[in-house]
């Protein structure tokens, strides 16, 4: 059994096709057909159903699919891990980050790092919701820092470690609220406009969080418009405690105190791996280096 022939059935399992596993293996159709017979005769078992236009699995087809689809990702990561360990340091690192988190926090971090490896690239995406923790899971990114639900905390894909607590609150602008004598409860709102960001990701499966039913909502891509719009009494909403700090200050926004909704929500925040990348040397340097790491509590 090689690894060619298991490609091979892959592509036929996937495309019901010699024709078209062909043409994404650039490979002739008589040699893919005779590299699955020749599979099956080592593995003494019919891997297709010939009997219609159309290959299909037959059941021990399927369940061998399934081993084969593990067997080439650790082929793919074993390619991976000699490649990384042949050239040395990684030329980039790419960190995911939970578009709330303060990452004042972490610069003396990323400048001790981006010191050790000068050559190295450092690729700081920000994303919202989920997006960060999606990138991870397909190995999009080599760290994430976001907080995660407690079903994420169980999850047996990832590796953790805890850096420091943020919050959101609940605010709105002066004029919004002089609409509203004697506001006491969101359902005093529910006219008004709701800015929501939206999910980076698809974990929200078109869901969006802490909305009643009925809301008006203007849908934003991002933190500074969502606080644009909110102090110019365009609607209400979350935003994270370290961007409003001046404008409560200054009185261009006012923190709810809503009865019947949570008006500030804490969360912890992790720096987050994937138990299924590899981790290089200068990845596993900055890892080191952020669970050991002390942050100022002033900061967030």
């Amino acid at each position: 059994m090689k690894l060619e022939q298991l490609i091979m059935f892959q592509s036929v399992a996937e495309l019901g096709s010699l024709s078209k596993a062909s043409t994404r293996l650039n490979k002739t159709q008589p040699a893919i057909s005779q590299s699955i017979k020749q599979l099956e005769t080592t593995l003494r078992v019919t891997l297709f159903n010939r009997s219609a236009y159309r290959l299909t699995l037959t059941d021990e087809g399927k369940v061998l699919y399934q081993q084969t689809l593990r067997v080439l990702d650790e082929a793919n990561s074993l390619r991976n891990i000699a490649s990384n360990i042949a050239s040395g340091n990684e030329t980039s690192i790419t960190l995911t980050t939970e578009a709330t988190y303060n990452l004042k926090g972490i610069v003396p971090l990323l400048a001790t790092v981006q010191k050790q490896f000068p050559d190295t690239q450092f690729i700081l995406k920000q994303e919202y919701l989920t997006g960060a923790l999606e990138a991870l899971l397909q190995q999009n990114a080599t760290f994430c820092l976001s907080p995660l639900t407690p079903d994420l905390l169980q999850n047996s894909q990832i590796d953790r470690h805890m850096l420091n607590s943020g919050q959101l609150v609940n605010v709105a602008s002066p004029q919004l609220i002089a609409r509203h004598p004697g506001l006491y409860a969101s359902t005093e709102l529910i006219n008004e406009y709701q800015i929501v960001v939206q999910d980076s990701g698809r974990g929200s499966l078109n869901k969006s969080w802490g909305v009643q039913d009925g809301q008006r909502c203007w849908y934003v891509n991002d933190f500074a418009t969502k606080k644009m719009l909110i102090e110019s009494g365009m609607g209400w909403g979350k935003l994270p405690g370290h961007h409003i700090e001046k404008s409560i200050e200054n009185g261009k926004l006012v923190k709810l105190q809503l009865s019947d909704i949570e008006n500030t929500i804490t969360f912890d925040y992790y720096i987050i791996k994937n138990k299924k990348q590899y981790l290089g040397p200068v990845a596993q340097a900055l890892w080191e280096q952020f669970k050991t790491y002390t942050f100022n509590t002033s900061v967030q």
